[in-house]
């Protein structure tokens, strides 16, 4: 069940918080669907495991890199989840999900752009589909990810038809 988000001028819901061990946290987007809220998680886990195993600075650093994408996609980090996104903040959280759900899945998998607008966009993630394509194509441009159609790589019209994303190889595109 999802609650609607109110306006700015209400002050954060009664459910914007949790309190662990004293201790006060932003809670995730309650309106992310909850088999993408629990890949999130899934990710955000292996991500911490992955800090603490790390042996490199710079694997700490990619692993840190991990956490901070996930914890944006959930809407724990970043701009707050109950207030109306502006320009940069909803361009962080796209790329954010897009890298934590590209990264929660197996390299040879891919992720809708359906699924990066549900976790952004709620109940409106329809009306952000275009937005989220618009961040894909320009993701692909660093490097980050490919755009699939049919299971082949696109090069034209990359924001049109039945798209999948999957990780470039070797793309990280750091947060």
């Amino acid at each position: 069940m999802t609650t609607p988000k109110p306006s700015s001028s209400a002050g954060p819901p009664a459910n914007a918080f949790i309190v662990i061990d004293g201790r006060r946290w932003r809670a995730s987007d309650p309106q992310i669907p909850p088999n993408l809220r629990q890949e999130l998680v899934n990710e955000l886990m292996a991500a911490r495991r992955a800090v603490r195993d790390a042996d490199t600075e710079v694997a700490v650093r990619a692993s840190r890199r991990r956490v901070s994408d996930a914890k944006v996609a959930l809407g724990e980090r970043g701009h707050a989840w109950w207030l109306p996104p502006d320009p940069a903040a909803m361009t962080r959280r796209i790329e954010a999900t897009a890298r934590a759900l590209l990264r929660s899945r197996a390299p040879d998998r891919t992720i809708c752009p359906s699924d990066v607008a549900r976790v952004v966009g709620a109940g409106a993630w329809r009306a952000l589909l275009p937005v989220v394509r618009d961040h894909a194509v320009a993701m692909s441009g660093r490097g980050a990810l490919e755009i699939l159609r049919g299971g082949q790589r696109v090069t034209d019209e990359p924001t049109r038809g039945v798209l999948r994303y999957r990780l470039a190889p070797g793309g990280t595109d750091g947060a």
